[in-house]
């Protein structure tokens, strides 16, 4: 590439960047911090680095390896890169912690004596594992509560701990017994040839420490790593940057300590904070310019998480003048919070067209969801809930690629339990319980048992359709490489009677199943489409990377961000999303900041810094809501409001109605006889004028429902409670303040 060439390119690539953003690219060689606040444009900084390394610096593609923690998050990378360089983009490895891991385990796990052709257990095959361990050691599982059990687990992985350490670390009698599973767990998975999700990462860490020359392969290989979101890295993440960043030393960490909100998964804020003990010749840059939000929401934002010690200082602004103030309500009742909430929607959507997609609901736990859900429903606003259940974890999604687990791997007893009598072929509890203590006892794999089983008469009465089960999957397993991928689901779909059996159901429930598993031979065949040319260089068979990538799907990147739809999600869920408008619902003690994460300073402090992510998702308008009275667990409660709007500057939030953040409402103030001033919390409206009232016999317009006749009215101004027939809608009982009437 000549000079005029790379003077062309380092053109583009410093386009729009600000100094700060500048020097973050430039600076290439050695460890690098860069703290980048909310809306600071990170991931632009980030792809211009990329760009920058191979396009100006000249280091081969090939030598970068940059990681993130969604796959969504890796794809927008990967995109602008080869946006910037073109086709010499795309041998960089780009991806999450956990598919850098399968790639790597893919290609040395024979290292660690275990077999390259794993599968990969999501939380229910491994919470199936634990139950089988506890089954076999006798224990009950009502007292010793697998999921608990796999939770500790998961935090021994996500430290980088493998069993024999967990026992001579073990604090108590429980947890020495859990580290006992834990071993047992382990040797299930091996014999399984299984890894679950921690696993991906904890081998890679083995094998880093037990292979010197592995190692040293993948730091010839990878000379620069950049890593995102590094506040939210684990200990045993840590370990496999710090391994392959110890020769070169071009490591580049971006991340934001004030963000930090996944201690309860294993992540450890002194990561980032210790960065500049770990490498005392880093460089530090401070992204301080915010491109997302109004000057009143970053101040309020700062101002919440300036409360916090263990943080790094930094001070976020924008260019942008103006801004509406942060709003607050503090509403009688949840129901009340609800309503408020989805009338401000409705205005927004009605008055100043701005699309459902644009806004979203955030809450701090997912049983908060469901009111809004029913006010929602009430007035017919589309919405999505982020987190929910993905598509591959619906039953018969995760029942067809149970079946072509096993297909790949005839020692997967997970996928085999799941599968035996999906749809029913008559094999009985009893009969594979018999196959089961036979396989047990002789260690062989079940599908292997079962075999034995029918040879020797241990299946009994069911010999027969066993034997008929296993001639279907050796059937199938023999067709695995004369088949595309689409067609080989669609012909296990077939050939083993599942579509059948749900087309007999005729039920609407049945419909949508058969429509998800047409949809799931979409995706195989959209999945050969995008990768056909990766498939060409690949040892692997397609099947097996289509398993990898299903596995390694999350939440946020099944995310599709549609404007038609209200986005509702925990605040964990939005992490890295941004909406024009955002109502974090639900600020109350106990709540936000939970109760089980206000008994120590370190919990309270990730409860603020929540609140910092939560706050700065919103671009233009943010409204902050809480109730003086709230059903939770069947009883009503009155809460307090949360300490976090007390760190808020009287100066940037304007409180709606007559509540005050200090306290909950008095009784005067909470009567039928309130003022419409308690409810003027719109930013876009015309309110009735107090006295209006409606009659019986008026003709109406709802801004959903249409035309309407009030059949019956109680109460009186705003407080009316209206009976109405619409045109299309039917008979509605709705509130007059939430309704947006207009006199037809």
């Amino acid at each position: 590439m000549n000079s005029q060439t790379e003077n062309t390119l380092a053109d583009s690539i410093f386009d729009g960047l600000n100094p700060e953003q500048r020097q973050a690219v430039e600076v290439t060689e050695g460890p690098l911090l860069v703290l980048a606040g909310a809306g600071s444009g990170k991931t632009r900084v980030l792809t211009s680095r990329i760009a920058y390394l191979i396009g100006v610096c000249g280091i081969p593609a090939e030598q970068i390896l940059a990681v993130t923690f969604t796959n969504k998050a890796a794809g927008e990378m990967k995109e602008r890169v080869e946006k910037l360089l073109g086709p010499q983009a795309g041998d960089v490895a780009i991806g999450t912690f956990h598919s850098i891991g399968v790639r790597i385990l893919r290609r040395d796990i024979g290292h660690l004596a275990r077999n390259r052709g794993f599968v990969i257990y999501d939380d229910s095959d491994s919470i199936g594992v634990i139950k089988e361990v506890l089954k076999r050691e006798g224990l009950d599982p009502k007292v010793h509560e697998p999921r608990r059990i796999r939770w500790q687990i998961d935090q021994w992985k996500n430290a980088g701990l493998l069993p024999p350490a967990t026992a001579e670390r073990a604090r108590d009698l429980d947890e020495e017994l859990v580290s006992k599973l834990y071993a047992k767990y382990q040797q299930k998975l091996a014999d399984a040839e299984a890894l679950d999700f921690g696993d991906l990462l904890l081998l890679t860490a083995e094998l880093f420490r037990k292979h010197p020359r592995v190692l040293h392969y993948y730091q010839q290989k990878y000379s620069y790593v950049l890593v995102d979101e590094y506040q939210d890295t684990n200990g045993v993440q840590y370990g496999i940057v710090s391994q392959l960043a110890a020769e070169h030393r071009n490591l580049c960490v971006v991340g934001d300590p004030d963000q930090s909100i996944y201690a309860w998964r294993g992540a450890d804020l002194r990561n980032i904070l210790d960065f500049e003990e770990d490498y005392r010749d880093a460089k530090v840059i401070k992204l301080e310019r915010n491109y997302r939000s109004t000057q009143p929401i970053l101040a309020g934002a700062s101002a919440v998480i300036s409360n916090n010690l263990e943080r790094k200082d930094k001070s976020l602004f924008t260019d942008r003048e103006g801004g509406s103030p942060i709003r607050f309500l503090e509403a009688e009742t949840d129901r009340e919070e609800a309503q408020f909430v989805i009338r401000n929607i409705l205005i927004a959507n009605r008055n100043e067209s701005i699309p459902f997609g644009n806004q979203a609901i955030l809450y701090r736990t997912n049983a908060q969801s469901r009111l809004f859900e029913e006010e929602l429903l009430k007035y017919d606003v589309p919405y999505t809930i982020v987190g929910g259940q993905r598509f591959y974890d619906r039953a018969e999604i995760k029942d067809v690629m149970a079946y072509m687990r096993l297909l790949v791997n005839p020692r997967d007893d997970q996928a085999l339990r799941r599968i035996v009598n999906k749809p029913t072929r008559g094999i009985g509890k009893t009969s594979f319980e018999r196959v089961e203590s036979m396989a047990a006892s002789e260690g062989l794999p079940l599908l292997e048992g079962m075999r034995v089983a029918v040879e020797t008469g241990v299946a009994g009465r069911a010999a027969g359709k066993m034997a008929a089960f296993l001639d279907l999957i050796d059937v199938l397993a023999n067709l695995r490489s004369a088949f595309s991928l689409d067609d080989l689901i669609a012909r296990v779909l077939a050939d083993t009677g599942y579509l059948r059996s749900l087309e007999k159901e005729d039920t609407p429930e049945s419909e949508a199943r058969v429509d998800n598993l047409k949809e799931l031979v979409s995706s195989a065949r959209d999945f050969h489409a995008a990768n056909e040319d990766e498939l060409e260089d690949e040892e692997r068979s397609e099947l097996e990377l289509y398993l990898d990538q299903v596995a390694l799907i999350s939440d946020l990147d099944s995310w599709e961000g549609r404007q038609d739809r209200v986005s509702l999600m925990t605040v964990h869920s939005a992490k890295g999303l941004e909406f024009p408008i955002v109502f974090l619902v639900g600020m109350e003690e106990r709540i936000f900041p939970h109760a089980s994460s206000s008994r120590d300073e370190a919990g309270l402090e990730e409860e603020r810094r929540l609140c910092y992510v939560a706050m700065t998702r919103a671009m233009e308008h943010l409204f902050l809501t809480c109730a003086a009275e709230r059903f939770r667990f069947g009883d009503r409660t009155y809460q307090s409001p949360s300490r976090f709007l007390q760190e808020i500057p009287d100066e940037l939030i304007q409180t709606l109605g007559t509540a005050s953040r200090g306290s909950r409402p008095s009784s005067s103030s909470s009567s039928s006889s309130t003022s419409s001033s308690r409810f003027d919390y719109s930013y876009a409206q015309e309110e009735a004028a107090e006295g209006e009232g409606v009659q019986v016999g008026t003709r109406v317009r709802h801004p959903v429902f249409g035309r309407g006749e009030v059949l019956a009215v109680v109460g009186v101004d705003l407080n009316q409670k209206l009976r109405i027939k619409f045109e299309r809608a039917g008979v509605k009982t709705i509130l007059v303040r939430f309704a947006n009437l207009e006199m037809a």
